[in-house]
């Protein structure tokens, strides 16, 4: 694990079946997540994912990358946009890219990923801590 090592991209579809689905894992069933007029009420465009769903899924390529998710040690990120998903069988296209950023004095990786919605960054510096 060298500074600089990409991590292999990761792209996954959002569909309103999965807000629905997260939804009852999380005990997240608030309307802007699952009702379109609500959501439009509110200003936004549309229905949008739950922000922990967004970095569930940046957190992914991570867990993938490592193989051994215990290797993950510490992961955060900012939420600065949303994922609007729309009523269709595709949803929403987010796209998550990383790459070994730093290693630190103890022993750890800093992993920095990109995670995008329609081109636009939508979590704010997504870092992970991981064992090498």
């Amino acid at each position: 694990m060298n500074v600089g090592d990409e991590l292999p991209p990761l792209q996954v579809q959002v569909t309103r079946e999965q807000l629905i689905r997260y939804a009852g894992a999380s005990l997240d069933f608030n309307p802007i997540h699952w009702n379109e007029r609500f959501a439009t009420d509110v200003g936004l465009p549309d229905v949008i994912a739950h922000g922990m769903l967004t970095m569930a899924l940046a957190g992914r390529i991570v867990s993938d990358w490592l193989g051994d998710p215990g290797r993950l040690v510490d992961f955060s990120a900012r939420f600065t946009r949303p994922v609007v998903v729309p009523d269709t069988e595709e949803g929403a296209l987010v796209e998550v890219t990383g790459k070994v950023g730093a290693h630190t004095d103890d022993g750890l990786a800093r992993i920095d990923l990109v995670v995008k919605f329609e081109g636009k960054t939508v979590l704010g510096k997504p870092q992970a801590l991981v064992r090498h």
